[in-house]
């Protein structure tokens, strides 16, 4: 099982030792770093590789949900606080949950499950043949869209959304284009443009200023060129 490396950040002490005490009885859980203030948790963020970020919201200086707002590629997040009324502010910002304070195990431990759901990629063998084909849930509206990683044409970026192209279906995620990579295989898909991503085995034509994907033509970002060029002459 892939470890999850977590952040802990809070201003009360007592707060963070309890979700120590917590990730320390999952084998699958790693703590990576404590911040009591949101400012040391964006170097930590930084200079860290950090999957699920545990924020509480009610912190000085910054509070967390202005210190997510600041986040160009947050990791995946669970608000806590002591304040049922900021839940709806929560799940506005696509968290994968909301944990009430004081909290709970078994409500500790819903939380993570919900991480899993979310963010882990399956694998499920097809009904005709024995082939795996890798999948991944994606979260629209709070229901959970199975897509086939092969059938991602291309992901453009739109805002706060993504849209995820396939032959059969657009896809609109809640979400950033860099946020929407660290969940999928790194080998499987190039950034061309601050806009798009692009699945390389479904290119059937590229120039230096654009890449022919399923008839459409999509713009090569001036510094993505380079790196373009150089992959597509490896990958012959």
């Amino acid at each position: 099982m892939k470890t999850i490396r977590c952040l802990l950040v809070d201003d009360e002490p007592p707060a963070i030792e309890l979700l120590q005490t917590y990730t320390n009885m999952i084998d699958q859980l790693e703590v990576v770093g404590t911040s009591y203030s949101a400012v040391k948790a964006f170097d930590l963020l930084n200079s860290e590789k950090v999957d699920l970020l545990f924020l509480d919201i009610q912190m000085p200086v910054l509070n967390g949900i202005d210190f997510i707002k600041t986040l160009k590629n947050p990791p995946a997040i669970i608000l806590t606080t002591a304040y049922r009324e900021y839940a709806l502010d929560g799940y506005d910002l696509d968290i994968i949950d909301y944990l009430l304070k004081p909290i709970s195990f078994d409500r500790f431990l819903k939380a993570i499950d919900r991480y899993n759901s979310r963010t882990q990629t399956q694998t499920s063998t097809t009904e005709n043949d024995s082939t795996v084909s890798e999948h991944i849930f994606f979260n629209v509206n709070r229901t959970h869209h199975k897509v086939i990683l092969d059938e991602i044409l291309y992901i453009e970026s739109l805002k706060d959304y993504v849209r995820i192209h396939t032959p059969s279906d657009n896809l609109m995620v809640k979400g950033n284009l860099g946020s929407i990579l660290k969940l999928l295989p790194s080998d499987r898909f190039i950034r061309i443009h601050r806009s798009f991503a692009v699945a390389p085995t479904h290119v059937k034509a590229y120039s230096q200023h654009e890449v022919n994907i399923a008839g459409q033509q999509l713009p090569i970002g001036v510094s993505y060129r380079e790196h373009i060029k150089e992959y597509f002459e490896s990958h012959r």
